[in-house]
């Protein structure tokens, strides 16, 4: 059990040599473009399959560097929220 927590936290989920997050956001902002060029433009899908190949090869070198990537988007959308004051001060203060 103890190598299966290791291997997980070691070597994060990937898809085709890149993170699994950075991945799913690449496909998922670059999808509804391309769908929404060739419909509405006539444009030709090799260039936005080109445009996904050239930001998961971006995305490979970047996970060489900092493998972990995945879990850092997570946190910032976990940790990023406003805080609710309920008395009057300047700035933010973490009041319940």
């Amino acid at each position: 059990m103890r190598e299966q927590i290791l291997k997980a936290v070691a070597a994060p989920p990937k898809i085709l040599w890149a993170p699994f997050l950075p991945v799913l956001l690449n496909i998922g902002v670059q999808f509804p473009f391309m769908f929404a060029s060739i419909g509405t433009f006539g444009v030709n899908p090799l260039i936005f399959v080109a445009t996904i190949a050239i930001v998961h090869l971006f995305i490979i070198i970047w996970s060489s560097k900092e493998p972990h990537i995945s879990n850092m988007i997570q946190g910032v959308g976990q940790c990023y929220h406003f805080t609710h004051n309920i008395y009057k001060v300047k700035g933010k203060k973490f009041a319940p």
